[in-house]
């Protein structure tokens, strides 16, 4: 793989069983390019090795006298000259090939895990920890990707360099190869605790990443409540811990930093000693010792990568096991649909039957879903059919508008998340799947479940671009940009677009990072358009309009079911204006379906779903229900007329 073939057309299943074993992982997916390092790495030091032994050579030509002989080793060490450039260059471009490569291998394999999981991603994993881990940790892991093959041609050089000396002068030869290994493991009692050292600094970034993401995420909150110099306060703690855990580790490695230096001087200071003795007995000659001592000063750069890949691992190694982490999370793929419970606990199959009456009064509906045949599912076709939530027995019948209401506000955001195959990790266990007809959602391909069902949630993101960008989405094509911004009611938002705009063309307006320039309801407004043009089998909308005006709101919710005629859309919401223009409003309390009718009728019957929607107190409640039947009937009536002039 080389640079210009990024990215990846497949970036692996990757062994997020550990971080070693990812880090092994990655290792083995780039076994070619880490031998062609490993052999750039040996030409490199392989010819740095050599010029020891052609100094000493030229040392006894001059000493002999012997001008051919100091002629022709002059010539090998420009030979060698030039093949330590040689490889120095091309060691240095297959090892930075291998860093970004492997990098940016952990970046496909990020943002396709982050892809699959959606927002249930940010329930296991804070935010600021992804962001750290797709920035400085990918970092981290490709730098010991990249020291690896450096490592390996250092230490096979150092083991050859050991061997030659024992055979070009055993004397000395014995004693380099007793002190090289003593050097090279000299600072293994040193690198736990710098591990250690590492791992709490990295830990501490982490920590202040987060902070900072999430300081950012709501700076307009928190000067709107006044609340920037507290977090700044936060900040500045994390920030000095990190420095302080800086410090201690940076302090570690400088010891093993003197420790490589102190240690190969004190090896070649016993060489000198007995080689000069040797000398003197004329066991070796100058030249000899002249190589002997050129071999150890040599091997100090070698054994400098020693301590490379010791700090590589120790910071490459909590990047890891955070990546593998992140890589590890899967998305719910057991499906337990063929049976469900029903309110009395007794177990009915999806197929006989879920139906039921709430008090003898209304009929819950049925996961019977004969508008849709079996469909194999192999993602070929997208499954149309009733949605049916065997977890609360919510059915959403094919081709009309459902609007749920939730006495729980945080069921609503589950709900959403199962209906769109994404349950939450904590409630996938064992939990039946959602079904489109009679294909559970967790048995199709991802890619033909968001086809099938499309969820937007209460806070939808816009991405930088411009407006022709942000609707450029896969789509069915039978809705157009147009249509969906005026069922959004965009209008005004394509007003002060235009203006933005050079061209006066609002669609190539450019929209900041999140959509930050726009208010919180024309955002709302062009994520709905967004995914009204995408015109999924089935849309469901989790509070799309709690931004807007009640005004916008009534033409939203026309505009909706206008462009939805036809289509499975379910709404999760409690405004009256949306509920009164669903053909079919379903109540959910304490985790399952109630109650299913027309909006006034639940008004009138249900205490609970008017005490929801009309924001009842208690007190208020307890007086409601001490009304005759008639006063509470026309008061409910008056009030919903007032809404709907409004």
């Amino acid at each position: 793989m080389q640079i210009r073939d990024l990215p990846y057309p497949d970036p692996g299943v990757p062994d997020a069983r550990s971080g070693p074993r990812f880090l092994l992982w990655l290792g083995r997916n780039q076994l070619g390019g880490q031998l062609k390092s490993l052999a750039w790495g040996l030409l490199h030091f392989g010819s740095i090795a050599g010029l020891p032994y052609m100094v000493g050579v030229a040392v006894e030509a001059v000493l002999d006298r012997s001008g051919g002989r100091l002629a022709l080793t002059g010539a090998l060490i420009l030979l060698l000259g030039v093949a330590i450039a040689l490889g120095d260059t091309m060691l240095h471009r297959t090892a930075v090939t291998n860093w970004i490569t492997a990098a940016a291998r952990v970046q496909q394999l990020l943002a396709r895990k982050t892809a699959a999981l959606g927002s249930a991603l940010t329930r296991r994993v804070a935010a600021g920890e992804v962001v750290a881990v797709s920035t400085g940790d990918v970092e981290k892991i490709g730098w010991f990707v990249e020291a690896l093959s450096r490592f390996a041609a250092a230490a096979l050089t150092v083991v050859l360099v050991c061997v030659g000396l024992l055979v070009y002068q055993p004397a000395l030869g014995i004693i380099v190869a007793i002190g090289i290994p003593v050097l090279a493991l000299a600072v293994l009692p040193l690198l736990p605790r710098a591990t250690r050292r590492a791992d709490h600094q990295r830990e501490k970034a982490g920590r202040a990443t987060e902070l900072a993401s999430d300081t950012v995420a709501g700076l307009r909150v928190l000067r709107g409540i006044g609340g920037e110099e507290l977090f700044l306060d936060r900040y500045r703690t994390a920030s000095q811990e990190v420095r302080t855990a800086a410090v201690r580790s940076a302090r570690m490695w400088a010891v093993i930093s003197a420790i490589q230096v102190l240690m190969p001087g004190l090896l070649l200071i016993a060489v000198v000693w007995q080689g000069v003795h040797l000398a003197r007995e004329g066991r070796v000659t100058v030249g000899e010792l002249v190589t002997v001592y050129s071999a150890i000063m040599i091997l100090n750069y070698p054994l400098r990568h020693f301590e490379e890949i010791a700090m590589a691992y120790s910071f490459s190694r909590p990047s890891a096991k955070r990546a593998a982490r992140v890589l590890s999370l899967q998305r719910t793929t057991e499906s337990t649909g063929s049976r469900t419970r029903s309110r009395d606990g007794a177990e009915d199959g999806a197929e006989g039957g879920a139906e039921g009456r709430v008090e003898g009064r209304v009929e819950l509906g049925s996961a019977t879903t004969p508008a849709m045949a079996q469909l194999p599912v192999d993602g070929s076709r997208t499954p149309t059919g009733d949605l049916y939530d065997p977890a609360t027995g919510l059915l959403a019948p094919a081709g009309r508008l459902t609007a749920v209401v939730c006495g729980d506000p945080d069921e609503a955001g589950r709900l959403a998340e199962r209906l769109g195959g994404h349950p939450a990790f904590d409630e996938a266990a064992g939990m039946p799947s959602v079904r489109l007809g009679d294909v559970p959602l967790d048995d199709l391909p991802l890619a033909t479940a968001r086809t099938a069902v499309l969820v937007q949630d209460k806070d939808p993101v816009l991405l930088s671009g411009t407006l022709r960008e942000l609707l450029d989405v896969p789509a069915s094509g039978a809705v157009s940009p147009e249509e969906a911004l005026d069922a959004a009611q965009c209008s005004d938002v394509l007003d002060a677009l235009a203006q933005a705009s050079t061209d006066d063309d609002p669609m190539a307006a450019h929209l900041t990072e999140r959509g930050r320039s726009l208010s919180g309801g024309q955002r709302q407004r062009l994520a709905l358009a967004r995914s009204l043009v995408t015109d999924p089998e089935a849309l469901v909308l989790d509070e799309p309009t709690s931004a807007v005006d009640s005004h916008t709101e009534a033409r939203i919710a026309d505009g909706i079911r206008r462009l939805r005629e036809g289509r499975t859309t379910v709404v999760l919401t409690s405004s009256p204006l949306l509920l009164d223009r669903a053909e079919r409003v379903v109540f959910l309390a304490d985790g399952e379906v109630t109650a299913v009718g027309a909006h006034r009728e639940l008004v009138h019957t249900e205490p609970r779903y008017r005490a929801v929607v009309t924001r009842e107190t208690d007190a208020e409640r307890t007086a409601a229900d001490t009304r005759t039947d008639t006063e509470t009937d026309t008061d409910i009536l008056t009030e919903l007329d007032i809404e709907e002039t409004a």
